[in-house]
């Protein structure tokens, strides 16, 4: 069977996207055929799109033509009976096409009687398409409902648009399953018994009626909707936690742009989804429109599929049996109101019952009194509760960033962890992963290593003091500057203490500029410091920067590894140190050439030029020594560190000089002062830090560093050697990057080529017309995708090693086409099997194709 669908944009956007189309269309037939005054007459009906042949998730089958009528709402409302004879000749016009059923998008319906008389003069059978058009809209507020735990009883309903059909059926299905519902009309709707009159009378007691929104916001939180006007909802007013399920064009909010609250919903509601058992005629790479089909639309397909030609759903009456005859059917067939959509996006279960509290914590109710009872019940609330997974990710995305839980979920990396032990992480339901990441090189003993947290527990369970600075000494972290002072390279006489690499690079930054009066600092280009304002200004990737303008002026930045550029930067005037990783380690794991190291020193010590080695990530035994910088022989004048210096366990940073340096940077009375930290340098943090120390020594952890890592890198490069899209294994001891090269470059010029030659006439003469500036834009944006492509490979190794093998590893901060591996220095040789082996055979999988 074949059917018709006229369907018509809803937007002056959309208008114009048709408008768009229609232009290429044309454009495509001239240039194939040559020019033809018939192919650019005025036309009732745009070409959109025809099915030749669907099949159904029965194995049904039918076919169809839509068609648009380039015409929007208040376009058509402003001639009806103008538009109605459009409408009757579209019809005929897809008869003459074959079609044995029209379906009637939104306003070509209302136009016509709600179909009725656009029926009465069509040659062949016409359907509204709202009966499915309120079913998805009813299953969709089902879902919501149930993922809400929403009792009927408790929670009224507001239905804007009634007595619409669509808000009509709507009401009738919700009330007999015990809702109770506020009813928004028209204001000009004044007879009260009339507009009761549609509904069954034992429900009548259910229902309150209203001509103005106002009442609604304050009485309810669910809202559905479908209206022929629009615009009706103002989003602001709406409650905290409410959900707005938009069944029908043109939208009932207040706007077509996705509401800047995110302690709201506004769904899509009167759409369906195909399953993949559905078949929309030709696909290929499985692109098809199966995703938030309109319910009219679909509608008139479930009706082809069955062969029934008939008027289904006309005028204002559709019986709630159809309702959910159709929505049967439709299931059957495998169109669904499922997933659910906001404006145009999916949304996940996790966003909905992110608004759960507002139901059922009375302690959220934003009318009650901010008073210390409410707040400690709000706070014993979390402090009680027993999340699951996904509270933790509402909260998350609610509260600290969306876009990352967007990012984890998209990579099916959102996991949540219950517990952690050495190199094992546990969710709750006790899935256990093997953690090749260890904080980014934090947790070198693992996670909560038993002598650390032993130490810290007996610190606090005997009452030591913590925070004592400046009115006290603290008797810990004197020990541990003396400590670090013993073990750093070089003669390090003083060390200031704070909770993190960002900042550690900050206090050298000051030592630098106080100690020797030049404001410029050089650094290597590709480098990472951190991303405090001043660390940034010294990080060698626009990335990172770009938002932060204007950094610290008179930064230097060198081309990694080019020495004739490392002596011209060191020996400026107003340069008065140099800031390196001896490994870049954020920056794809990248080792200095031999030698290269040496001569930078060489350089400072010549030139009086402060050498600062930034060992955040390298140092304490990450690289096989306990400081990266003693693979070369480099002393330090400068030495950062943070990371692992607490095995992970508490935030902690360190920044190491020698004592003359730190004597002209704050050696008087009005310096000594200058440069401080409330929670640097406290007894807590200290305690942990000596005991890591303790252990790095004790269980010489470098030498079992430098031993691991180079079984590791080994069995990788043999494994790399057979797959051309692993570039290079890069590295020292168990800081070890996987440099992934699997090139698209030329892909989307090829496919842009490829298409503008198989289209029907000479696109190729149409590319070379485009102004320079589109032409420019477009290559600029084929070369960015083209690199996305690659990252994106990439990033196919973390979610197969993550959801095929229970191991956890990521890409590094300035490259996405590098994996780190920075395990626990204590990785047992059982578990750097199962990791060579989980990658052997991730890097099978993925070799489909190799360059």
């Amino acid at each position: 069977m074949k059917f018709g669908f006229i369907a018509h944009p809803t937007s002056v956007g959309l208008k114009r996207y048709v408008k768009m189309l229609d232009m290429l269309q044309r454009s495509s037939n001239e240039l194939h055929s040559g020019y033809n005054r018939e192919l650019w007459h005025k036309e009732n009906l745009v070409p959109f799109m025809n099915f030749a042949h669907i099949t159904s998730a029965t194995g049904a089958t039918c076919e169809g033509i839509i068609r648009y009528m380039p015409l929007v709402a208040d376009e058509m409302l402003a001639e009806p009976r103008v538009i109605a004879q459009r409408v009757i000749q579209g019809i005929e016009e897809l008869v003459e096409d074959g079609a044995e059923l029209v379906g009637l998008g939104g306003f070509t319906s209302i136009v016509g009687r709600r179909g009725e008389a656009t029926a009465e003069k069509s040659p062949v059978p016409v359907t509204s398409g709202n009966s499915l058009t309120t079913y998805a809209g009813y299953r969709a507020l089902r879902q919501i409902t149930e993922w809400l735990d929403i009792n009927p009883e408790k929670e009224p309903i507001a239905i804007v648009g009634y007595p619409g059909s669509i808000c009509l059926a709507l009401s009738r299905l919700l009330l007999a399953e015990g809702y109770s519902l506020y009813l928004l009309h028209r204001a000009s709707h004044k007879d009260q018994a009339e507009l009761l009159s549609h509904l069954p009378e034992q429900y009548h007691h259910r229902v309150t009626l209203t001509g103005d929104p106002e009442t609604l916001y304050q009485s309810c939180r669910l809202f559905a909707g479908a209206t022929s006007s629009g615009g009706i909802i103002e989003t602001a007013r709406l409650q905290p936690g409410s959900i707005f399920i938009d069944i029908a064009l043109p939208r009932d909010v207040d706007t077509e742009v996705r509401p800047q609250r995110e302690d709201i919903l506004i769904i899509d509601g009167g759409c369906v989804t195909a399953t993949d058992a559905v078949k929309l005629g030709g696909e290929s790479l499985n692109v098809t429109i199966k995703q938030q089909l309109n319910g009219c639309m679909a509608e008139t397909i479930v009706l082809a599929l069955e062969g029934r030609r008939e008027k289904f759903s006309l005028g204002r009456y559709l019986p709630p049996e159809k309702v959910l005859e159709i929505g049967e059917i439709a299931e059957k067939h495998g169109f669904y109101a499922y997933p659910l959509a906001s404006f145009g996006e999916r949304l996940e279960r996790q966003q909905v019952t992110n608004l759960k509290r507002y139901y059922h914590h009375d302690i959220y109710d934003q009318t009650s009194d901010n008073t210390s009872a409410t707040q400690l019940a709000f706070i014993d609330g979390l402090l009680n509760q027993n999340a699951e997974r996904e509270d933790t990710l509402d909260r998350y995305r609610q509260y600290v960033n969306p876009m990352m839980v967007d990012f984890l979920r998209l990579q099916h990396c959102d996991n949540v962890f219950q517990r952690a032990a050495g190199t094992t992480l546990w969710t709750a339901d006790g899935t256990a992963y093997l953690d090749m990441v260890a904080g980014y090189g934090c947790l070198s003993l693992g996670h909560n290593p038993q002598p650390l947290v032993n130490a810290l527990k007996d610190y606090l369970d005997a009452q030591g003091p913590n925070f004592i600075q400046y009115i006290s000494i603290p008797e810990q972290t004197a020990k541990l500057a003396e400590l670090l002072c013993y073990l750093a390279p070089g003669n390090m006489g003083r060390v200031f203490f704070s909770n993190s690499g960002t900042e550690a690079v900050e206090a050298a930054i000051k030592i630098a500029k106080a100690s020797t009066g030049k404001p410029g600092i050089a650094y290597i280009n590709n480098s990472y410091h951190g991303k405090t304002l001043g660390a940034l200004s010294l990080t060698g990737r626009d990335k990172h920067r770009r938002y932060f303008q204007p950094l610290l002026e008179n930064m230097v930045e060198i081309p990694f590894a080019d020495l004739d550029a490392l002596e011209a930067a060191i020996r400026r005037d107003d340069v008065g140190a140099l800031i390196l990783e001896p490994i870049q380690g954020e920056g794809g794991v990248h080792l200095f050439p031999e030698g290269y190291l040496q001569r930078a020193q060489a350089l400072c010590r010549e030139t009086g030029t402060l050498l600062m080695v930034d060992e955040v990530q390298t140092g304490l035994a990450r690289t096989g020594k306990l400081f990266a910088c003693e693979w070369d022989n480099i002393e330090p004048d400068v030495l950062m560190l943070s990371k692992s210096l607490s095995g992970g366990l508490v935030p902690i940073g360190a920044t190491l000089c020698r004592a003359e340096i730190w004597q002209r940077a704050y050696g008087t009375a009005d310096r000594f002062l200058v440069h401080s930290s409330t929670f640097g340098g406290g007894n807590v943090a200290s305690v942990v830090a000596l005991n890591a120390l303790r252990e790095l020594v004790a269980q010489d952890l470098p030498t079992r560093a430098a031993r691991s890592g180079q079984y590791l890198k080994q069995a990788l490069e043999e494994i790399a050697a057979k797959y051309p899209f692993i570039k290079e294994i890069r590295g020292r001891g168990l800081m070890l990057g996987i440099q992934f090269e699997q090139s698209f470059a030329g892909a989307v010029a090829a496919s842009a080529r490829e298409f503008a030659t198989r289209l029907p006439g000479d696109w190729h003469t149409m590319w070379k017309f485009l102004p320079d500036p589109v032409r420019e834009h477009l290559q600029i944006a084929m070369t960015r995708m083209e690199q996305s492509l690659g990252e994106m490979f990439c990033m196919k190794f973390v979610t197969k090693l993550c959801l095929d093998h229970n191991i956890l590893t990521f890409i590094t901060a300035n490259s996405s086409t590098v994996i780190r591996i920075q395990p626990p220095l204590i990785i047992e040789q059982e578990e750097m099997e199962r990791f060579i082996t989980a990658f052997a055979d991730v890097c099978e999988e993925l070799s489909t194709f190799m360059d």
